[in-house]
């Protein structure tokens, strides 16, 4: 068997661990999110959900919500725009400014998730992370391991039929 660089470099590597990582959840994460047909990216819902709670938000306040760059949100809420999940209007206080709101189609995907998707999420990630204790190396190696037996869709409840 090969051995596994990123793991055994330790603290070296941890950029590259935490990324694939965060990969790893991020691709899990879209098995839900196709199941329930939704027809969005993992990498989108972190937007949506800021605009939820934050209400309308320029583009510059949803990349520092999100934490990326501005040029990453301009090119995300372009792919919301296409799926006519959120709205761009200038501000009424001030029209240099341009917010972001969700549409009611955008409102009905968050309900729908807030009910029925991230509760299956957060109970996966729980399940996977829930018993993780000492180093956080090691917790990294519990995680990694705990993907490669379970998937977060197999580790989640059950969908509920309607």
């Amino acid at each position: 068997m090969i051995e596994d660089i990123v793991r055994t470099s330790g603290f070296l590597t941890l950029g590259s661990r935490l990324r694939r990582i965060g990969e790893r959840l991020q691709a899990d994460t879209q098995q839900f999110i196709d199941e329930a047909g939704l027809g969005i990216q993992a990498g989108q819902y972190p937007f949506l959900a800021a605009i939820d709670r934050g209400g309308p938000l320029t583009i510059g306040e949803l990349a520092q919500s999100v934490g990326i760059t501005q040029p990453g949100a301009t090119r995300t809420v372009g792919q919301l725009l296409e799926l006519e999940l959120v709205a761009i209007e200038p501000s009424a206080s001030d029209q240099r400014r341009k917010l972001v709101s969700l549409t009611p189609r955008g409102q009905e995907l968050i309900d729908l998730s807030r009910a029925e998707i991230w509760p299956r999420i957060a109970a996966a990630v729980t399940d996977l992370c829930g018993s993780l204790d000492g180093p956080i190396l090691d917790q990294l190696s519990a995680i990694e391991d705990g993907l490669a037996a379970a998937p977060l869709i197999r580790r989640a409840p059950a969908k509920e039929t309607k």
